[in-house]
């Protein structure tokens, strides 16, 4: 059933055009990613869809009664309960059929002493029980509380912080509560404008999680790649003057994309050639008396031809990169034995970083846990409370901060960059900035007037500018669209210097990382690799943990070699699985570029020039009968693997 459409919208202002002809199809228990760049228009659609903005064209149509659930970017719940009992509100209709529950058992224990003058009313207050009981139990009236606890703790609320004042939260915990609370709600329609901001990685796999067994349809806008792989099995890319739909997840969007974008340069290109060919015996005919008439045949096949748009996808995207001025030594830093903290409270000890030349490591860790203070400690703005931190030989430290306060609201964006470079042409400093798209009157901007990726792009185009030789980033791809994440993950891979950097975005760390340093309550611990290897790492010393509780009285290096053992089966297994999923994959890419090339032919074998060539037509009818052999070959193996895929997982 669909729950809603939206039939050729558009937004303009004044006369430029935010975008329009947009039409989208959200089906019952769907889950739609919205993308596309920063500043297209995605949380003007959502703002349009749930009636907070209206539209300029189009119509949007409805289910009726249809419930919608909104979480916008950055936005925290608001209330003076605490936070039990502001989730407790969402159950307010159970919490009053609990009371009358009560009431009814109190009247019913009342009559039972006197039955046979009342039996009737008896038997109705019966009844009325029975009915209110069977619909508290099929709303989990007794479960309810439970559920609560559930979603709570996956947000990292825990029965120590059910009392605690909302007003007195954190912003980043109070976006979480509103999350949490809007998942208890469960609406037909749930609306997630970035609802991975401000989430550690430990949450973001339970939130994902629990979406996947969501009961309603979900529309999400977000950056992160591994989230909408996870959840997304539908895509609507959205661009000034249309909307793409894909079907499947984020990597199989990618992949039609470009496929998609391929074919069109393909027929564009076929028709360019064919226009230039029309044109030229024209221009070469028209005037001899023995080919005019040709030359305007041609020329009236160019006037009814239907010309192809230039393929569009391929938009001016950011492009940077970051130089070094001067080499550092092989040490860059070391962190010794360090605690950290605010007014001598220590919240982790012992950390210890050994950090080289060349080195891109990540810190992770839950929320609260202090990978920002230790950048900050790393940097000399918060003082260790124990340990110390020292440099290497000619290091010279850039700092990306997530707040971006290292940047002046009051200057415009030309100056934020000439003032700390005053000796450099403006016309240089103006095609810097414009790598980093700000062109044209953009230079003029207010920073205080720019938004947070505008922002963001303005602090790299400062750290690229100073030719550091070791940065240092705190959440760098908060404010970034996934184009602008991309360019940053090439420039860092390409950079010759050195980089600490704290993330939540698992593509990300995944992408870039060399090491992974995980902070908890208990210090610190190195993994040398990317983050697939920190999951499987960690995935391991789970799995010898659990192996340990289990054969407590048996020793210690034999439950260690067993867990070893057994992992070591596990992971052959899942290296078998994730070979086969890389097979599947690659022949569904196969499939899907042989039954274009298979149109292809068939299409030109239908056009008349084809009828009319015998050996054209049979040349024609090779390539389609080896193309079609290959298609079922194909086709026969994905079957083939699909199924034994199916048997190990």
């Amino acid at each position: 059933m669909i729950l809603l459409e939206v039939q050729q919208a558009a937004r303009y202002f004044g006369a430029d055009i935010l975008f329009k002809n947009v039409s989208l199809t959200l089906q019952e228990k769907a889950r739609v990613a919205l993308v596309g760049r920063n500043g297209v228009g995605k949380s003007t659609l959502i703002k349009m869809i749930i009636g907070q903005q209206k539209l300029d064209e189009g119509q949007i149509i409805k289910k009726k009664n249809l419930t919608i659930g909104y979480l916008a970017q950055d936005t925290g719940l608001e209330s003076s309960n605490t936070i039990y009992d502001e989730m407790l509100t969402v159950f307010a209709d159970l919490q009053k059929a609990e009371q009358q529950m009560h009431k009814l058992e109190a009247q019913i224990a009342q009559m039972a002493n006197n039955i046979q003058m009342n039996q009737k009313n008896y038997d109705n207050l019966l009844e009325k029980y029975d009915r209110l009981q069977h619909d508290f139990k099929e709303k989990n009236g007794y479960g309810y509380e439970s559920e609560i606890r559930s979603v709570l703790h996956g947000f990292h609320f825990f029965e120590e912080d059910y009392s605690k004042k909302i007003t007195s939260l954190s912003g980043g915990q109070k976006t979480r509560l509103a999350l949490a609370k809007l998942l208890l709600e469960k609406r037909d329609l749930l609306i997630l404008d970035e609802p991975t901001n401000h989430l550690d990685i430990g949450t973001l796999s339970w939130l994902e999680n629990y979406l996947q067994s969501y009961n309603g349809a979900l529309l999400l806008v977000s950056h992160d790649r591994y989230f909408l792989d996870k959840i997304a099995t539908e895509v609507y890319e959205l661009t000034q003057h249309s909307v793409q739909f894909y079907k499947g997840n984020y990597s199989k969007y990618i992949r039609e994309k470009s496929e998609r974008l391929r074919l069109q340069w393909k027929k564009f290109e076929k028709q360019q050639t064919e226009i230039a060919k029309l044109e030229d015996f024209v221009d070469r005919n028209l005037a001899r008396a023995s080919t005019t008439k040709r030359a305007q045949s041609r020329r009236k096949q160019l006037e009814k031809m239907e010309r192809l748009e230039r393929p569009k996808g391929q938009e001016k995207g950011p492009h940077f990169q970051f130089r070094v001025e001067q080499e550092s030594g092989n040490i860059v830093m070391i962190v010794e034995n360090a605690a950290i903290g605010h007014n001598n409270k220590i919240i982790s000890q012992p950390i210890n970083i050994d950090l080289r030349k060349h080195n891109i490591m990540a810190i992770v860790g839950p929320n609260g846990v202090g990978k920002s203070t230790l950048l900050k400690s790393i940097l000399k703005k918060i003082p260790f409370i124990k340990g110390n931190c020292r440099f290497g030989t000619n290091v010279d430290v850039g700092y990306y901060d997530q707040e971006l306060k290292n940047l002046n609201p009051a200057k415009t964006v030309l100056s934020e960059i000439w003032d700390e470079h005053p000796l450099t042409p403006e016309k240089d400093i103006r095609s810097v900035l414009g790598s980093f798209l700000f062109s044209g009157d953009d230079v003029k901007k207010i920073v205080h007037n720019l938004s947070g990726g505008e922002k963001a792009r303005l602090l790299l185009t400062k750290l690229a500018m100073k030719n550091h030789n070791f940065l240092i980033f705190d959440e760098p791809t908060n404010h970034l669209d996934i184009d602008s994440k991309e360019v940053l993950e090439d420039a860092l891979l390409n950079y010759s210097g050195t980089v600490l950097f704290v993330s939540h975005d698992r593509y990300f760390i995944n992408k870039v990382a060399t090491s992974v340093l995980e902070i908890s309550e208990t210090g610190s611990e190195l993994f040398l690799g990317d983050y697939d290897y920190y999951i499987d790492k960690k995935e391991e010393q789970e799995l010898i943990a659990n192996e340990k509780n289990k054969e407590n009285e048996k020793d210690i290096q034999t439950v260690a070699s067993s867990a070893k053992s057994n992992y070591k089966d596990s992971k052959s297994a899942q290296k078998k699985v994730r070979k086969l999923k890389r097979e599947v994959a690659t022949l569904e890419e196969k499939i899907e570029q042989l039954s274009h090339t298979k149109l292809e032919i068939e299409t030109q074998m239908s056009l008349p020039e084809s009828f009319s060539d015998a050996s054209k037509m049979q040349e024609l009818q090779l390539q389609l009968t080896e193309c079609t052999k290959e298609l079922e070959q194909a086709e026969l193996l994905w079957e083939e693997k699909s199924l034994s895929l199916e048997d190990n997982n």
